[in-house]
């Protein structure tokens, strides 16, 4: 690693290593070692004691300076913020191994001494993800809005497209309760959907992605067997949680239940407490998944009793689901034009906050709402701050509202469609767990939502969920406490 952890997360660990101890912990990152955040402190749980970063996550296994820890920053909920990125680029002037063209840069053959090259990773916390569509597409892919002029690039060889999209790092902790690997799931090799080979699946998948990342994000070689095992078992004994409450406290005192080490004993089998009602041990599903500050309902601290009700409205607000693919056009489901659910209807994980099985979904996150014909998803959309996207015009797919006639979708991240080349996965990604969340802002895949704020506004609208300013305020005092 060429930044070294003592130059981006060692202010945030005074809080509870002594100065001494500071010295070491370029090679040492004490177990439950706090970090600040806008909201309070995280942790991380790591079920083989200290963080030694002699780790195979933390060497350079490539050719361009980067390790895994370079887009997975322990301090910042094992992703990265823009607020930590402008900090780095400030204190290097660019030369850190993030800033690597392959995927740093809005553009590979941007200008590398140009800060503006690198707008998107800075502002927004965003890497540029490269994807060939496949030959078979059942759609054409035109770029509608190319700010930065590689939107659209082809394969020297095939001719195949080479779509440009920008995405946040997600979290490389917490990652036993995944249902799918990559926000499009292009890294689930092995499917995530049987208790019986769960974890030899989870365990294949994360080599693969972490393979792949070797490869692409740090330009090296095949890792070793050994290195990818070392790297795995790392990453599936971490577990990162909020710990700490600006003005509710310490979350895991009285009978609050949050942090990472109640995080780490969570039961979970794949499926678990499925909306769809598809949980192998055949229990109904319990819309009430979240239930870690339901002790505080009580609370004589008001902020303590904040944060209860926020778990309350997660789990009880109504939300008028429409115009979700994935769920309103799903033939398993009868293709239901409204569905009333809650929050918990797409993060149905006790506790933990994703869906328990495969469902990637189109929230319309990505669509663009200057053109966007649904009043709902609009109102929505203005909501947030979205950065300046390529935006991409997909033609040829049936109009399923109007049978025998073609559609046409704009969009800045088509999504699973990329992989599949399907109609039905345009704009189709997988929701992220929701622990830690207070470490890792922006949110979304594309840092639409500067804050929490933004994010619940959106969810407000988009399904006309009619919160009060006190639910707004309780759901996000709970969000920030996961």
């Amino acid at each position: 690693m060429r930044a070294s952890w003592s130059s981006r997360g060692l202010v945030a660990a005074c809080v509870c290593v002594s100065i001494s101890a500071l010295a070491a912990a370029t090679v040492v990152i004490p177990n439950l070692g706090r970090f600040k955040n806008p909201s309070g402190e995280a942790a991380t749980f790591n079920t083989a004691g200290d963080i030694n970063r002699k780790n195979a996550f933390f060497q350079d296994l490539g050719t361009n300076g980067r390790t895994c820890e370079t887009c997975h920053q322990p301090d910042q909920g094992f992703s990265i913020t823009p607020e930590s990125v402008q900090a780095l680029y400030d204190r290097t002037h660019g030369a850190d191994p993030l800033f690597r063209m392959v995927d740093g840069a809005n553009c590979p053959d941007a200008d590398p001494h140009n800060r503006d090259s690198y707008s998107l990773l800075l502002s927004r916390g965003l890497i540029r993800v490269a994807i060939t569509l496949p030959l078979n597409a059942q759609f054409t892919v035109l770029a509608a809005h190319d700010p930065y002029g590689c939107a659209i690039r082809y394969d020297p060889v095939t001719n195949q497209q080479i779509i440009s999209v920008y995405r946040r790092p997600l979290p490389s902790s917490n990652l036993r309760f995944l249902s799918a690997v990559m926000f499009d799931g292009r890294e689930t090799v092995a499917p995530l959907t049987d208790g019986a080979s769960f974890d030899a699946n989870l365990r294949a998948d994360l080599s693969h992605q972490a393979a792949s990342a070797v490869q692409g994000h740090a330009q090296g070689v095949m890792p070793t067997p050994a290195q990818l095992a070392e790297i795995v078992n790392f990453e599936l004994g971490l577990t990162t949680a909020q710990l700490r409450s600006n003005d509710a406290g310490n979350l895991q005192s009285a009978r609050g239940n949050g942090g990472p080490v109640a995080l780490a004993l969570q039961p979970y089998h794949p499926g678990t407490n499925d909306a769809l009602g598809h949980d192998p041990s055949g229990l109904p599903f319990a819309p009430s998944a979240m239930s870690l500050y339901s002790g505080w309902a009580t609370s004589n601290d008001a902020n303590q009793r904040d944060i209860a009700a926020g778990e309350v409205v997660f789990n009880t607000a109504v939300a008028t689901i429409t115009d979700v693919a994935g769920l309103n056009d799903n033939p398993a489901l009868n293709s239901p034009p409204v569905i009333l659910g809650t929050c918990t209807t797409c993060h149905d994980t006790p506790n933990v906050g994703n869906h328990s099985a495969p469902l990637p979904l189109d929230i319309a996150v990505s669509r663009q709402s200057t053109i966007e014909l649904n009043p709902d998803i609009s109102s929505a959309l203005q909501q947030l701050t979205p950065p300046d996207l390529p935006v991409y015009e997909i033609s040829g797919c049936p109009d399923l509202k109007h049978p025998g006639h073609t559609t046409v979708f704009y969009t800045s991240d088509p999504g699973k469609a990329l992989l599949t080349g399907q109609c039905a996965d345009v704009g189709r990604g997988k929701g992220p767990i929701l622990r830690g969340l207070a470490a890792r802002a922006p949110y979304f895949h594309n840092g639409a939502a500067a804050d929490l704020n933004q994010l619940v506004n959106f969810y407000n609208l988009r399904f006309r969920m009619n919160l009060t300013d006190k639910q707004k305020h309780d759901l996000i005092a709970f969000l920030n406490s996961l």
